[in-house]
């Protein structure tokens, strides 16, 4: 009995020697002080399919009328002219979409057809020809301007179709598993107006998702130009630089923010340039049509002059610029932790910089001063050949593109019901995301697929967890 009594109890003494050893090796990692809050007090703690559409905090009785309204023209559809709907009257001759819910829905993300024949949802193809004019615009088409408009009033043609066909290629992991990538070819058909130029260069670009962009627009220019390195000055592989694009209403060149290339000085220019060159909507911005040669616009019924009024044009721009951000999701989780500091590890945040101050400047009060966690450095990247459209964007080149603020990523299956990513929705998760990326994002590719299973699934879920 006594010689039990001494086995039991040294193998208790050995599995709390055991234990005690393991707990002194192993120490828990913690979250950041504040880490759920992504967007400042601009965050909201929603998770269903409307996580993307809920008012900032703060925001003052006149700007909250101005975010309901802008909501309505954002949601509902424009009609051609004329209409005894006259507010939102004066749709093409050609678009893409008829609201800007159709790229947006739910203020989320488009994506490709997902069959041949379906129409785009946010998938739009964007046309340069070589040259740029005095504001260093780029040229478009001769013919076709610089969008691709698939969509025409009744009695018009369109401009024409496309259709999308797929090359896959196969990545190989370190541990023998691997991942199927595909690359979209793009073939354009049923011209309506003669041939396009033989130089012409496509840009396909898909509707991001719009929540936190007025922070972005409130971070100022001098914290953007710190993140920026072009010359790669401190040799670590990265050479964020800034656009410099057209500002349509002061007439002079600004820092870009807004767009896959930064090809927007700012959000109320996005808006205005999404209303003319999607919907075919004049404003007092772009008060041109877009008609091909040939095409006499001014015979055409339209909506007025301009066809959305200044006002309901800043409403939209208020509406867009207020939008909340996701709360962080599992942030205190610890295999959330352990893929957050491989994200680290692997220099993912020298480009999508995790934490920036808003400044104190901005028009609409509550956006200033804000703490957020955008994940972007809103700089352009060289990202490599894999991902180029060999398109010039302003000071863009054909392989440079903005880095994508990466919150509320993980929301985009729950809010729009798919997963596609990058500019042109060519990758199906994040995964194949990370895969895709080349240029000064070859080291970070490369390190990622030497990582383990476990390891990378730790990855992805801090990612998806923004």
């Amino acid at each position: 009995m006594k010689k039990l009594f001494k086995i039991i109890f040294t193998l208790s003494v050995f599995t709390l020697t055991s234990c005690s050893d393991h707990d002194e090796k192993y120490v828990p990692l913690e979250a950041e002080a504040d880490e759920q809050y992504a967007g400042g007090d601009y965050s909201v703690f929603n998770t269903s399919e409307e996580a993307f559409g809920f008012a900032g905090t703060m925001l003052t009785n006149a700007e909250q009328i101005d975010f309901g309204v802008g909501n309505s023209l954002f949601r509902q559809s424009w009609v051609s002219a004329p209409s005894s709907t006259t507010a939102r009257d004066g749709l093409g001759p050609f678009f893409n979409a008829v609201s800007c819910a159709n790229c947006h829905f739910k203020d989320g993300r488009g994506r490709p057809p997902a069959f041949d024949g379906e129409k785009a949802r946010g998938l739009l193809l964007r046309l340069t020809t070589e040259g740029n004019y005095l504001d260093g615009t780029d040229f478009g088409d001769h013919i076709y301007g610089g969008q691709l408009q698939d969509s025409s009033i009744l009695g018009h043609v369109a401009k024409g179709s496309y259709t999308i066909t797929y090359q896959t290629t196969i990545e190989n992991f370190a541990d023998g598993s691997t991942v199927e990538l595909r690359k979209p070819i793009y073939l354009i058909t049923n011209l309506g107006y003669g041939d396009m130029s033989a130089n012409a260069r496509i840009s396909p670009r898909i509707a991001p998702q719009m929540a936190g962009l007025g922070l972005l627009e409130a971070v100022s220019e001098s914290t953007i130009l710190a993140f920026a390195d072009e010359n790669d000055n401190n040799k670590d592989g990265i050479s964020g630089r800034p656009n410099y694009v057209h500002d349509v209403l002061s007439q002079s060149t600004q820092l870009g923010r807004f767009g896959w290339k930064s090809n927007q000085p700012n959000i109320r220019q996005q808006v205005a340039a999404a209303f003319s060159g999607d919907m075919g909507i004049t404003s007092y911005l772009f008060p041109n049509e877009n008609c091909p040669p040939g095409v006499d616009c001014d015979a055409i019924p339209n909506g007025g002059t301009p066809e959305i009024t200044d006002l309901n044009l800043d409403r939209v721009a208020v509406y867009s610029s207020t939008l909340a951000v996701p709360a962080r999701r599992n942030y205190r989780d610890q295999n959330v932790l352990e893929g957050k500091k491989t994200f680290e590890t692997l220099q993912c945040t020298s480009c999508h910089i995790p934490k920036m101050q808003t400044g104190n400047t901005h028009t609409i009060v509550s956006l200033r001063n804000q703490t957020i966690r955008p994940y972007t450095d809103l700089l352009l990247h060289d990202m490599g050949e894999g991902l180029a459209d060999n398109a010039k964007d302003f000071k863009a080149t054909g392989t440079e593109w903005r880095t994508q603020p990466l919150w509320g990523i993980g929301l985009i299956q729950t809010v729009n019901k798919h997963t596609y990513l990058l500019h042109d929705g060519r990758a199906r998760n994040v995964e194949e995301a990370i895969l895709w990326h080349g240029g000064e994002a070859q080291k970070s590719k490369e390190n990622y697929k030497k990582l383990s299973l476990k390891e990378r699934q730790d990855l992805l879920a801090f990612i998806n967890s923004l």
